[in-house]
């Protein structure tokens, strides 16, 4: 095997094999590569951002309700909110709107916890839509390039009339399949990066509603 290898390498030695960087053949795509990797940073920084303040939205004390529900038994209603605004989550933001509420109709209640939760989604949400984009937008950018690598392959063959060697044809091709390439790859990670942020959100979203309705069982609990 290490024979094998060793004569493969002389052969290319001594053909001169020119080896491809990745940067070189970056440059191959053309133009169209500036905005892919414009797209690329964007996806991972929204990705990144996304995927750590989602992870902390999901964090929650196991005993959280349960100190609520006690200091609600007791009549505590300064420490339950003392609580609440002790822990930066959505959860303790949701349940400090309940208990602002206590004393009014239930229904009332219910609504001003729910709307607290949709302000937190919406804000677990924030930029999701361009990731979106990112996905569905890189690939056509992607055979845009491909189209004009063509374009460009089929004029110069024109231009080279009966003189067209492999070549010619090169900077055309090269643009068709790199950008195409570099598309793909972007809109994948962005499409599936997109998927994994929205599973994790809406694992936020089923806690949120049980604690809602722990909460609201609470409030419908009879006093002792």
């Amino acid at each position: 095997m290490f024979t094998l290898l060793q004569v493969t390498t002389d052969v290319a030695e001594e053909q001169g094999e020119v080896t491809l960087s990745f940067l070189d053949l970056a440059l191959k795509g053309g133009w169209i590569m500036i905005p892919l990797f414009l797209l690329s940073v964007t996806a991972v920084y929204i990705f990144v951002e996304r995927y750590f303040a989602i992870r902390k939205a999901s964090k929650t004390d196991s005993n959280f309700m349960n100190r609520i529900r006690e200091y609600i038994h007791e009549d505590k209603i300064d420490a339950a909110l003392a609580l609440c605004r002790s822990q930066n989550t959505p959860v303790a933001r949701m349940i400090e709107k309940g208990i602002q509420r206590i004393g009014r109709p239930l229904p009332d209640v219910n609504a001003a916890i729910e709307n607290v939760g949709n302000l937190e989604i919406s804000k677990l949400e924030e930029s999701l839509p361009f990731l979106a984009t990112i996905a569905g937008g890189a690939p056509m950018l992607g055979f845009l390039g491909t189209v004009i690598g063509m374009i460009r392959a089929f004029y110069d063959m024109s231009m080279a009339g009966n003189n067209i060697d492999v070549g010619l044809l090169s900077n055309g091709i090269y643009t068709a399949m790199v950008t195409t390439v570099a598309g793909l790859v972007v809109g994948i990670f962005a499409y599936f990066g997109y998927n994994f942020l929205v599973a994790r959100i809406e694992k936020v979203v089923f806690n949120l509603e049980a604690n809602t309705s722990e909460f609201m069982d609470l409030l419908y609990e009879p006093v002792s």
